[in-house]
């Protein structure tokens, strides 16, 4: 990773996907990497992977390895605190069971609950107010200036237009709060973010993340960490059982279509989270609980352990 503190490795970028708080695995992975000494020059990301990306970009920049890792560490401590992937969950929590009911029975049943929510209620109705509770968080932790600094590691997000369809990919001068707003946005939950006139919803749609603006820097070396399931055993019978796996069907497509185009002179790592999410249901991406979090983070340096990248992989 490009940055102020010395090269170790080089011509390494990396894509991050999303998946709400499954993105705990990539968290655990990319501070396994760190750890190691492994550095990269670009980084790219949808959703949870664009701000896990943009709290390691800007973490190096101001204190290279250990940096970038007490940023990532600061994001999921500010996403444990606040809930902030289960914005109505809380709600739905007190509502329906109060608070003496045990903490893990509780979300799943929340999470249900909000499930079935979503299928008869308009984001309106469930968010009257249009409510952002990653905004908050995110204006406190996210640093623009270091992220645009001459000497930071390229950080591109993608958001998807919902007129026309595509994937915008904004880079380092880009950055906002409200930009990775929009590539986050699931609109069943959160309100259409608008930049520059244009209405846009989770990157996720058009690209887990898109490999594009990665493969024009020509790396010798592309990683791929993935934080939703490529495999379920079973075939699903519930109708939002049948939705969660369409979607992760739909999100997991497009960057499989780009990876069988992938050129042959490209070395490729893939560091997937079957195994950690195998026996998580969809609807799981909304536990923020600390307990949950911290188990995908082991598991995700347990998996970048695994994958054998260090300092002087390239």
């Amino acid at each position: 990773m490009m940055g102020q503190s010395q090269k170790i490795s080089s011509n390494i970028v990396v894509a991050v996907q999303g998946g709400g708080s499954h993105g705990a695995f990539a968290w655990g992975v990319l501070d396994r990497f760190f750890e190691n000494g492994l550095e990269f020059d670009a980084v790219c990301g949808v959703s949870a992977g664009a701000t896990l990306g943009a709290m390691a970009v800007q973490g190096f920049v101001r204190g290279g390895a250990r940096g970038a890792r007490a940023d990532m560490a600061r994001l999921w401590d500010r996403v444990s605190a606040s809930h902030v992937f289960a914005p109505i969950q809380n709600a739905l929590e007190r509502w329906m069971w109060g608070w003496d009911i045990g903490r893990e029975v509780g979300n799943t049943l929340a999470m249900h609950s909000l499930n079935a929510a979503l299928q008869f209620f308009t984001p309106a109705q469930l968010n009257p107010l249009g409510q952002n509770p990653l905004r908050p968080m995110l204006s406190d932790l996210l640093d623009i200036e270091a992220i645009r600094s001459p000497g930071a590691p390229r950080l591109f997000v993608s958001a998807t237009d919902v007129e026309t369809g595509s994937a915008r990919i904004f880079t380092n001068h880009e950055i906002t709060v409200d930009v990775l707003l929009a590539s986050s946005c699931m609109p069943t939950l959160f309100p259409t973010v608008m930049i520059d006139g244009r209405a846009y919803w989770d990157g996720g749609f058009t690209g887990n993340p898109p490999l594009a603006p990665l493969l024009s820097m020509n790396p010798k070396r592309l990683m791929l960490i993935r934080a939703q399931s490529r495999t379920r055993a079973g075939v699903p019978g519930h109708t939002n059982d049948i939705l969660n796996r369409l979607q992760e069907i739909a999100f997991q497509a497009v960057v499989e279509a780009e990876l069988s185009r992938l050129p042959a002179h490209i070395d490729f790592t893939e560091i997937h989270a079957d195994l950690a999410l195998s026996d998580l249901s969809a609807s799981s991406r909304a536990n923020t609980d600390r307990e949950f979090l911290d188990g995908l983070f082991r598991a995700g340096r347990h998996a970048g352990a695994d994958a054998g990248m260090t300092a002087g992989a390239v």
